[in-house]
């Protein structure tokens, strides 16, 4: 049986799961939701704590207890549990099977459009890349029934796929606004880590905007990820992640992990809904997806800070607004760009046509901002 376990980046692991033995079960929701955090004493900023402790400089609060006064006179509220958001996102989140010569895999996906005789699901592409020469795909619904699906589309730079099944009239998720999230925000996990279906997992937005990478060369994924310590391990990829009203915020994607196979260690990732219905939206309505284009080739050699243009595309929207070769890219729109990952990820987070303000460094020398109207390509 074909493994679906891989290192990605820095021991990122993809999260579908082999069909067969159960190791670890992620924790499952048990009613009163707990998280422990640390409250700096000066900032306000909250940061998760595995350990359950803090420096002097933090204060110990409990996410999902009752309120809380910190040193600093900062209060922490939550509910004290999180079934009534689990009664409303559970019936439109699936667990996804993929069957091949061989072997098989699972994975998770979330409804996300229907109408009267047909509906839409929103999964990953790894989760069912091995599907696409000759293998088929099933969906497990909420309450137990089992269906066909059809890959409408997939996106192997987004890692997103758009799934089809003949079924009318079903729960669908409701949208939320993943460029509203703020870190110490609480998150909500659900689908089938592990072959365990309906598992819902709780924990915080640990970082926005995290540079996540995955797949292989030459078809690689590239994420600009919600970070949370809600606990995903493989089989959680394509589920939905929640704000705490129950709104999907993002697509989960990717785990960090500390050796090939391993679980959470509290290090999860999840592509921004902002990201992933622009692309759901554009599968449906063509059977493709586009991605915006800077326009440049980036030096894979380089080692300094920033990445390094060593040619243009043509046509290439870097080019006509001025950039030229030799370049260093330092910063676009207000975030610093400290390699050619950072910077790759940064221009897919735009919808084609933005236009963003891009800092170089020059060849010549001195620093130079360009106002750059972003291409589009067909997507891959």
């Amino acid at each position: 049986m074909k493994s679906t376990f891989a290192k990605v980046g820095f021991g990122f692991v993809l999260g579908s799961v082999v069909i067969g033995g159960v190791a670890t079960a992620a924790g499952t929701f048990s009613g009163a939701n707990v998280v422990k955090a640390c409250v700096d004493n000066k900032t306000n900023a909250i940061y998760a704590t595995t350990t359950g402790t803090c420096p002097v400089t933090r204060t110990l609060v409990t996410l999902g207890a009752p309120p809380t006064t910190t040193s600093s006179n900062t209060t922490i509220t939550s509910t004290t549990s999180l079934n009534p958001i689990v009664q409303k996102v559970a019936p439109a989140v699936v667990t996804v099977t993929v069957t091949t010569t061989n072997g098989g895999a699972t994975g998770s996906g979330s409804i996300l459009q229907t109408n009267a005789t047909s509906s839409y699901i929103i999964t990953n592409n790894h989760v069912i890349a091995d599907a696409v020469s000759g293998g088929t795909v099933s969906v497990e619904l909420d309450n137990g029934q089992e269906t066909s699906a059809t890959i409408v589309g997939r996106d192997i730079a987004y890692d997103l796929a758009v799934l089809k099944i003949n079924l009318g009239n079903l729960p669908t998720l409701t949208i939320g606004d993943s460029s509203a999230l703020n870190i110490g925000d609480q998150v909500i996990a659900f689908g089938s880590p592990l072959g365990l279906d309906r598992t819902v997992t709780s924990g915080i937005v640990s970082a926005l905007n995290r540079p996540v990478t995955t797949g292989t060369t030459g078809a690689e994924s590239y994420v600009d990820a919600i970070q949370t310590d809600a606990a995903i391990n493989p089989g959680n990829s394509g589920g939905a992640l929640t704000d705490s009203q129950g709104r999907i915020v993002g697509v989960n994607s990717a785990i960090a992990s500390l050796s090939s196979g391993s679980g959470s260690i509290g290090l999860g990732f999840s592509i921004p809904i902002n990201e992933a219905k622009r692309v759901f939206d554009e599968i449906i309505k063509t059977g493709h997806s586009t991605r915006p284009v800077l326009g440049v080739y980036f030096d894979t050699t380089f080692t300094g800070k920033g990445a390094k243009i060593s040619s243009l595309a043509t046509p290439s929207p870097a080019g006509t607004a001025g950039i030229p070769a030799g370049s260093i890219v330092t910063d676009i729109d207000g975030t610093k760009i400290p390699d050619q990952t950072a910077a790759i990820v940064k221009i897919r987070s735009y919808v084609p046509g933005t236009t963003v303000k891009v800092t170089v460094t020059l060849p010549t020398g001195g620093s130079k901002t360009f106002s750059v109207t972003l291409g589009s390509a067909v997507s891959n």
